[in-house]
């Protein structure tokens, strides 16, 4: 019988409509607790949800911040923008986050916004940013991704002349301290990011939500990996799942379901305000509860084989 790789649960701060030290606090808590594997921010520039004129914290600058302030964790950007900076200087920041934080660093990388987000167009106006049409974007992410591993992983300066980016003489130096790279997360769900994820990506990334349509997305990235001669098992699958603090058993269903649909890297979203100890609130209300359930269940198929 195949061994299935146990759960790896995370947690998910954004880094809005909150105070540095609140996010803080909650990384460096989370740290301490064994089980909280992985944690992430994301990459807006301004805020997508509640006060319009809040803050928010550039992800990357704070991710650095963190990798500082924290010894274990794994630790990443759910999902970063490829809109909002290019593949070199975005490989040259990665490499940083990963070297101060001693090859812990999970890169994260999607097309970047929700067209459908009545928020998500504003912040790129308002930072001077183009906004390309999702052909455009997809393309770009693609190109990046190759970009990006090459400044890793090459030792001599190399051109690159694509359709949508262009790069004479490219050289990365430091290199990563994870060998070959970071391990590459890309986070979406359209089919033409999956071709993308099939190709570049050791970790794909799915909001939650709706499970089946997560299950829906899982197989064509399976379709699309054989396609191109890859074993599907390859790609770690991780969810995005919303945690609620007042309704516990909604949060575990979740989870639960996400679990036996063959997700094991749960990220867990913690909304703010971050109640006092939040993380080991987590890992007592939902992780520990949800590995024994796992644990039940993978009793149950071996007592059967």
């Amino acid at each position: 019988m195949s061994h299935t790789p146990r759960p790896r649960f995370g947690i998910m701060t954004a880094p809005s409509q909150v105070d540095y030290h609140d996010v803080l606090r909650v990384w460096r808590e989370a740290d301490m607790i064994p089980e909280i594997e992985h944690a992430w921010l994301f990459d807006h520039l301004m805020p997508i949800g509640g006060d319009p004129g809040g803050p928010t914290y550039e992800g990357w600058t704070l991710l650095s911040a963190l990798a500082a302030h924290t010894r274990r964790l794994r630790l990443g950007v759910l999902v970063t923008s490829n809109r909002f900076r290019p593949p070199a200087m975005l490989a040259k920041i990665a490499t940083t986050v990963d070297i101060v934080s001693g090859g812990r660093l999970d890169f994260g990388i999607g097309v970047g916004s929700r067209p459908s987000h009545p928020l998500a167009r504003r912040e790129y106006e308002a930072h001077g940013l183009p906004f390309h049409d999702p052909a455009h974007a997809v393309g770009s992410l693609a190109e990046a991704c190759t970009v990006i591993r090459r400044l890793w992983t090459e030792e001599e300066p190399f051109d690159f002349h694509g359709t949508y980016h262009h790069l004479t003489g490219a050289f990365g130096n430091p290199k990563p301290v994870q060998r070959p790279h970071p391990p590459i997360l890309i986070g979406g769900r359209s089919s033409a990011t999956l071709r993308v994820a099939a190709e570049h990506a050791d970790l794909w990334n799915i909001p939650g939500g709706n499970i089946d349509d997560a299950v829906r997305r899982s197989a064509l990235l399976d379709r699309y990996c054989t396609e191109i001669g890859r074993d599907p098992a390859s790609v770690t699958r991780s969810i995005h799942l919303p945690v609620s603090y007042d309704r516990t058993g909604i949060t575990r269903d979740a989870i639960g379901d996400a679990i036996g649909a063959g997700f094991r890297h749960i990220v867990l979203g913690l909304p703010a305000p971050y109640p006092a100890d939040v993380a080991r609130w987590v890992t007592d209300e939902l992780i520990s509860t949800s590995a024994q359930g796992d644990r039940a269940v993978a009793a149950t198929y071996a007592g059967g084989c």
